[in-house]
């Protein structure tokens, strides 16, 4: 498979659990405590993967310049996340005194899309440099695709709006993945920087937004599904990388 074709349809598969995750909030019938388990080990994977991997290939692309745009993409969601976005969990958001005008839910639905958008260049990018790196992506993305979905709707719920507006929140985070994928597929010669602003993003995201939401849930089985994580990725760079 291509790496085009193999970015297109993982990033359709990743849009598809952000709108898994909203329809779990408009269904209401879904065991909504797993999703906890998503964040825990997406959390150790996407550490996993962006110290091991994808820091790593960034300064092979880009020797000089990696550190810099790593650190851009972590500045870039935590500069988003603290002027335009208001303050979220990875989790069901139901305190409408937080999220009670309409605003502050669209706000969220921006900051979130800003994520998503990253992941979408996130897949590509590693489906560009290699198989391996973008199959390890996808999956870093994906653990915690579901979890952003389901937050996006119940902070939209929380906050005033329709059912139908929150599934469709969780449609736009689906389809500002795909305009990642494409807008990176787009300008492929941009993978020197692309690959390392991914990279800052994905530290963040795991670092800054999913690993305090493990914290916040007593006991050891939190932590060792985030060790879990970490080690998937250990276990599938010694299988691929395997004589």
């Amino acid at each position: 498979m291509s790496p085009i074709l193999a970015s297109i349809l993982l990033g359709l598969a990743a849009g598809f659990a952000n709108v898994l995750g909203g329809a779990i909030i408009v269904q209401a019938q879904w065991e909504r405590r797993f999703l906890r388990y998503f964040v825990a080990m997406g959390a150790g994977f996407m550490l996993g993967t962006a110290l091991l991997e994808m820091v790593p290939e960034s300064f092979r692309l880009a020797p000089r310049m990696a550190g810099l745009f790593i650190l851009l993409g972590y500045f870039i969601v935590h500069f988003f996340e603290h002027t335009i976005s208001a303050h979220f969990h990875f989790g069901e958001e139901i305190h409408a005194d937080e999220f009670g005008h309409a605003h502050k839910g669209y706000s969220v639905l921006l900051g979130l899309m800003i994520h998503t958008f990253f992941d979408g260049i996130a897949i590509a990018s590693g489906f560009l440099v290699s198989n391996l790196l973008g199959w390890l992506i996808f999956i870093a993305v994906f653990l915690h695709k579901v979890p952003e979905g389901f937050t996006v709707s119940s902070v939209m719920l929380a906050s005033g709006r329709s059912r139908r507006a929150a599934w469709s929140a969780s449609v736009l985070l689906a389809l500002a993945t795909l305009a990642g994928v494409f807008a990176m597929l787009a300008w492929q010669r941009s993978i020197d920087f692309g690959l390392p602003l991914s990279a800052g993003v994905t530290i963040y995201v795991a670092a800054t937004d999913l690993v305090p939401e493990v914290n916040r849930e007593p006991g050891v089985k939190m932590a060792l599904l985030v060790f879990l994580g970490v080690g998937m990725v250990f276990g599938l760079l010694r299988w691929f990388h395997a004589p």
